[in-house]
């Protein structure tokens, strides 16, 4: 009879050890973890120069600030943009966003980031930016605001 006992909670534990595992690899699966993702837009983003075929900021139209500029997206995380004559730096990153600061509607989106100190046209691009619409020659980016509710949006084009 103990036997029996015995047995009976041996079976039930590793039962209940065997479902702990398996949920834990699950939560691995279909979780956050968007590694895979952050490293193809990486890929993809520093593969040639890209220019800006879209600025809008809250409203207003402002692509022709960086008419000319080709934009290179290092591995080092510098961005550098170049019209011929000037030259901006500023970084950039694609990073896994768990904070759900930018939209209620998932905690499992990628931030597109991009810091700029000066001239001031390219500190407007400075911001982690949703991406809307991605592919090998073309990314489509939104910011809104948490000040005043205004909606950016920013389109990079591959040359």
């Amino acid at each position: 009879m103990k036997k029996g006992f015995f047995y009976s909670m041996l079976v039930m534990i590793s039962f209940a050890l065997m479902s702990s595992t398996c949920s834990s690899d699950d939560d691995g699966m279909n979780g956050n973890n968007n590694s895979a993702e952050i490293q193809l837009i990486t890929n993809t983003m520093q593969s040639g120069t890209w220019r800006i075929t879209n600025f809008v900021d809250s409203g207003q139209d402002e692509t022709s600030n960086f008419s000319g500029y080709n934009f290179s997206f290092n591995t080092d995380g510098t961005l550098v943009a170049d019209n011929g004559t000037t030259t901006v730096n500023g970084t950039w990153s694609v990073t896994d966003d768990d904070s759900s600061s930018d939209d209620s509607s998932s905690d499992d989106d990628i931030d597109f980031n991009i810091a700029f100190i000066s001239p001031s046209n390219f500190e407007e691009l400075t911001e982690d930016w949703e991406i809307l619409t991605r592919s090998s020659s073309k990314i489509d980016l939104r910011h809104i605001s948490g000040g005043n509710g205004g909606t950016d949006l920013l389109t990079f084009e591959k040359n």
